[in-house]
This record gives C-alpha cells, sequence and structure tokens, in this order.
C-alpha cells in the first residue's frame, strides 16, 4: 500500500503554518530537517522549502513527523 499524499490548499495553508511554528522554535530550514532525519524521515531541504511555499504535497509521515518534532498538534498545522 502506497503513502497518502496531503495535498495543501488556501483554505489550510499547511506549510505556512509549518514555516510559522518553526519560526516560534527559533529553528531555522536545515536544523528542522536535521531533526526530522534523525527522528527517521528522509527529506531535503529543497522539499522543505517546497512544503512550506505550498508547492509540493507532504506525506501523512512527514505530517506526523513534523508534528513530533515541533511538539505541537496537528490542529495547529492544519489550521485555517
Amino acid at each position: 500500500m502506497s503513502e497518502q499524499k496531503i495535498k495543501q490548499d488556501s483554505a489550510i495553508p499547511i506549510g505556512k503554518n509549518i514555516r510559522v511554528l518553526r519560526l516560534q522554535k527559533g529553528l531555522g530550514q536545515t536544523d528542522l530537517v536535521r531533526l526530522l532525519q534523525l527522528a527517521g524521515q528522509p527529506i531535503t531541504r529543497e522539499s522543505l522549502v517546497k512544503i512550506e511555499g505550498g508547492r509540493q504535497h507532504l506525506y501523512a509521515s512527514q505530517l506526523r513527523a513534523l508534528r513530533d518534532v515541533l511538539d505541537t498538534s496537528y490542529d495547529e498545522l492544519l489550521k485555517g
């Protein structure tokens, strides 16, 4: 079974929410990528840039890892 992609839209700007939470934690993009990789989530900085910009969909496992690494909730990641 293939992993489900989560598509971003204008009503729920997941990428923008990720960026805001990342900045609130005082993390740069490279820092967040490193933490995600240490958590076992293979992601590149280029992918994170595209996700934050709303130009790339993300996988459910990436969203879960972001929730854990940013120590936040799905509600915060998915708020509109």
